[in-house]
């Protein structure tokens, strides 16, 4: 299982903690310290769309207008921090955020 965040992400930061609390063999990777290839970013957004941009970030509406109008990877591309976070792979299926639902999937035994 990889977690895609910043380290600095306290969502981040819960999430693994939880999942490695059950058990969970839980690898991080810091998408500003290492940026995902073009090929992760064109698998992320297929799953999640435009979703995979968070718009209500400082980090967003400081992307001037050219990169606001442009597709979601050259955003991230641009400034991973825009990225919604987390972004966990577990096999082959993906979630995103860590909610209710995202918690009950990932932690049941």
């Amino acid at each position: 299982m990889i977690i895609y965040g910043l380290e600095t992400c306290p969502i981040c930061s819960k999430a693994r903690k939880a999942l490695e609390a059950t058990g969970k063999d839980v690898s991080f990777r810091d998408v500003r310290a290492e940026p995902l290839s073009e090929a992760e970013l064109a698998e992320l957004i297929a799953e999640f769309g435009d979703g995979l941009v968070d718009r209500n970030t400082n980090d967003y509406r400081a992307l001037n207008a050219w990169l606001k109008n442009s597709e979601a990877d050259a955003q991230i591309a641009a400034k991973p921090k825009v990225m919604a976070r987390p972004v966990i792979r577990d096999g082959d299926s993906f979630y995103l955020g860590w909610d209710d639902a995202v918690q009950e999937a990932l932690c049941r035994s």
